[in-house]
This record gives C-alpha cells, sequence and structure tokens, in this order.
C-alpha cells in the first residue's frame, strides 16, 4: 500500500528561505504549492524551483486564502513571506502591518479552520525574527526572553509570534521560529549584507570604487540560510508546537562583514572605499543581537554548519562570478 506524500503549503516561495525550503521538500518527495505575490517574479539570485505548484495570492485578500487552502488543504503550513526590511518599515509602516500582521492572521485562522473542519492535524511554522526582542541588553536572548521591538517591523513580527501562541493554545501545532539574521546568495542587495557582498564584488571588478553604508558599529548573529530552513523543517516534523531561536550565538559587527567580503573579494585596505552615509542610519536601531538557540539544539537536534567567514565568502564569490548580476539583467528584459 503506497501513502500520499505530506502537502506543504509555503508562502514566500519566491525569497531566499522560501526557495531553499522549496528545493527540499521536493527533493524529499513533499506535494509543495508555493504561494506568491500576485505579479511578482523571483528575486535574481533565487532560482525557481521545479516541480512545485505555484499560487499567485495576496494574502491579506480573506477570500482568496480562503480558497487557496480548499484547494490544497495543506497538512503543513510554512509562513515565511512578509514585508523583512527592518529600514523600509520606517518608510512604509502600513503596508508593513498589512504585510506582516494581518496576513498572519489570515492564516493562522484558516490552519485552525482547517483543522477543526477535518478533524486531521495542521503544522504551522511561523517565521519570527530576532527583532521582536528590540534593544540590546546584557547575555543571549533565549525564548523566554521579554518582547520589546523598536521598529515597525519588529513590532508586526511581535504581533504575529503572540498571534501563533494563542492559536496554539486552541490546539493547532504552530511553531514560531524566532530567526535571527541569516544570509546565502540568495539574499537580494536591498539588505544591507547583499549590499555588501555586491559592493565589494563590483569594486574588485573595477565597475565602482566606492560603498556607501550606515553605522558600521552595529552587530548581528548571522548565520547560514539553509541551515535556518533546516531549523523549521525539523520544527515542523515534531508535530507540536513551541518556541525556538535560530542563531549561531556569536555575533559580527558590521564592520567585520564589510572587512570579510574585501577581503573574500581580494581588497585589504576596504577603508578607503567605504564611506558613510547618516541617509542609511536607522532609527532606534538595536546596536547588538545574539541568540542562544540550546533549546533547538536539544530538542530538535539542530546545529549550524557554516561559520561566518565561510558564509560570507559564498555571498561575494557569487557576485564576483556575475552570476548574480546576468540574472538582474535577465529580470529587466
Amino acid at each position: 500500500m503506497t501513502t500520499s506524500p505530506p502537502t506543504a503549503l509555503i508562502t514566500g516561495v519566491h525569497g531566499q528561505d522560501g526557495s531553499y525550503l522549496a528545493e527540499r521538500l521536493v527533493h524529499d518527495g513533499w506535494a509543495v504549492h508555493g504561494v506568491h505575490r500576485p505579479g511578482s517574479v523571483s528575486t535574481p539570485g533565487v532560482p525557481v524551483v521545479d516541480r512545485i505548484i505555484s499560487h499567485a495570492v495576496d494574502l491579506v485578500d480573506e477570500n482568496a486564502t480562503t480558497r487557496l487552502f480548499d484547494e490544497v488543504a495543506p497538512r503543513y503550513v510554512f509562513h515565511l513571506a512578509g514585508m523583512s526590511s527592518v529600514g523600509r518599515s520606517w518608510h512604509d509602516p502600513m503596508n508593513t502591518v498589512r504585510v506582516n500582521a494581518l496576513a498572519t492572521t489570515s492564516l493562522l485562522n484558516l490552519a485552525h479552520l482547517q483543522q477543526e473542519r477535518s478533524g486531521e492535524p495542521v503544522v504551522f511554522v511561523n517565521a519570527s525574527s530576532s527583532e521582536i526582542f528590540g534593544a540590546a541588553r546584557e547575555g543571549a536572548r533565549t525564548e523566554d526572553d521579554p518582547l520589546a521591538p523598536t521598529s515597525p517591523y519588529g513590532a508586526t513580527k511581535a504581533y504575529a509570534h503572540q498571534l501563533a501562541t494563542v492559536y496554539r493554545t486552541r490546539g493547532l501545532a504552530v511553531s514560531n521560529a524566532i530567526l535571527f539574521n541569516h544570509e546565502s546568495p540568495r539574499r537580494g542587495i536591498e539588505f544591507v549584507t547583499g549590499k555588501i557582498a555586491h559592493g565589494a564584488a563590483l569594486i574588485a571588478r573595477g565597475e565602482r570604487d566606492h560603498l556607501a553604508l550606515g553605522d558600521l558599529s552595529t552587530r548581528r548573529d548571522w548565520g547560514w540560510a539553509p541551515d535556518y530552513v533546516d531549523a523549521m523543517l525539523r520544527m515542523a516534523l515534531t508535530g507540536t508546537g513551541d518556541d525556538y531561536v535560530i542563531a549561531t550565538g556569536i555575533s559580527h559587527s558590521v564592520r567585520d562583514f564589510v572587512a570579510a567580503a574585501f577581503a573574500a573579494a581580494g581588497i585589504e585596505d576596504w577603508e578607503r572605499h567605504v564611506v558613510t552615509d547618516e541617509a542609511l542610519m536607522r532609527p532606534a536601531d538595536p546596536t547588538d543581537c545574539v541568540g542562544d538557540s540550546r533549546r533547538a539544539r536539544e530538542v530538535l537536534g539542530w546545529a549550524p554548519t557554516r561559520g561566518f567567514e565561510q558564509i560570507v565568502t559564498a555571498m561575494v564569490e557569487a557576485h564576483m562570478s556575475d552570476r548574480l548580476d546576468r540574472a538582474r539583467n535577465k529580470e529587466k528584459v
């Protein structure tokens, strides 16, 4: 007797994490449905994953999401979509609320209703964020730390995080993946890490002479995106809900990231190529943020596989090869 493969619904399938997760699940034989915003295209450098069923859906449109759930009837929901730029959330807070808070509300409600109606369990993984913790304090952040966001982005993620715990009390197996910063060659250049990797490559290729950045002293706990996707899958496979910090436990400054990126591009004297732009400074930006992933390591058996320098080098090498630039030019045609 053959059994049907598990059915997964991945929101944000065109993004960094969504594409890695879709590839992983397809490889493992899952039936994968990917959701993307109507009219959107895959981020340059992010491949379109074969053998998934694609759905263009506005996740805030309750009628559209209801039809989606009726059609797919997912057993697993990975909610990775969102407006994920802290800086942009200051310029467009209303859309940040719409995308990050309202869409999550709709999806949690539909997953719960489907479980109640079908009598079959639905497992939900919500991509939360280290930005829910806000301003720095001494020591690494754990799942028990208070929520104290300092940006519109952080506030919307805190709302979604707390609503997920509410639905957990109603019987939905929902996990909050409290993801600290995680990178890969698929990170867009609208994020500071992608901007740095791209800028270092352009300068090394003689196509640019300087890179403008904001506060170089800001510190973050940076990990490898495929590792963080692996953690979310492990959460889902437990079949139960919980909160998990996913982090390396080691922080580096933006200055460290710049130095590593330029070194990977073959440039030692990076200081003469980098200028500080006050317009790129964020208000109320946490200066340091590091996570304690002990629970994920003990319960899920999870551990990071790549170190900081390996991550930065992989990003820069992708830009040095000109592969990402070709992808961007193709999108413009």
